[in-house]
């Protein structure tokens, strides 16, 4: 059973991290953009029903991100310094990528476009780090 949960927690946290900084990146490069060739009350419309679509799944994101990274850090004890250095950088950007998700998934924010960039680039960062601590551990 713990190699199953194992998987499973994995599994979690790896599509959890695909819907965030996923939908983040096409919200962001793809459909903004795009709806830049709308009228403005048309583009604006189009983007406060997608920040209220897409807020149901960054919640769940963020929901499935912190249990099973929690779950993942605990089950993988006695780190080293370098680790726990990259560790907590890479919780500062999360933190950042979750509060700016909630924004911009927020009613009437005229700086969803320039939010989303900085967390499109936390997101692509937490990736890198990610990929470099599981070398490394």
């Amino acid at each position: 059973m713990g190699e199953t949960l194992t998987v499973i927690m994995r599994w979690v946290h790896i599509s959890s991290v695909v819907t965030l900084v996923g939908g983040i990146v096409y919200a962001r490069f793809v459909m903004i953009p795009s709806a830049a060739s709308l009228s403005p009350d048309a583009r604006t419309a189009l983007e406060e029903i997608a920040a209220r679509r897409f807020r149901p799944a960054v919640f769940a994101a963020m929901a499935g991100l912190v249990l099973s990274g929690i779950f993942n850090y605990l089950s993988k004890p006695g780190h080293s310094v370098r680790y726990s250095s990259l560790f907590g950088v890479k919780m500062l950007l999360a933190l950042h990528v979750f509060s700016v998700a909630i924004l911009v998934t927020a009613p009437n924010n005229p700086r969803r476009s320039r939010q989303l960039f900085g967390a499109a680039i936390s997101g692509l960062a937490i990736i890198l780090i990610s990929a470099y601590l599981k070398g490394i551990a």
